[in-house]
This record gives C-alpha cells, structure tokens and sequence, in this order.
C-alpha cells in the first residue's frame, strides 16, 4: 500500500470512531430525558 492509501485508512478510521464516540455519548440513555426535552424545541415559537 502506497502512503496516500495508508493516510486515507488512517483518516476514515478516526472519522468513524468520532462518530460513533459522538452518537454513544449522545444517545446514551441517561441523557434520555434531556433529549426528550429538546425534541420539539425548534418548533415552539418563542418571540
């Protein structure tokens, strides 16, 4: 493997792992009621 495949695979990989470092911590189910809070908030009108 050439050194620009090697840098892709490296690359690819760190993505992946954040973002599956990203939706663990956002999802993870002690956060629940905090997300459930916030579900339709762009939807309520506050002016």
């Amino acid at each position: 493997m050439t050194a620009q495949d090697w840098a892709g695979l490296i690359v690819t990989i760190i993505v992946f792992l954040g973002i599956v470092i990203t939706f663990s911590l956002a999802l993870r189910p002690s956060k629940r009621k905090e997300m459930e809070e916030q579900k339709y908030k762009i939807l309520d009108d506050e002016d």
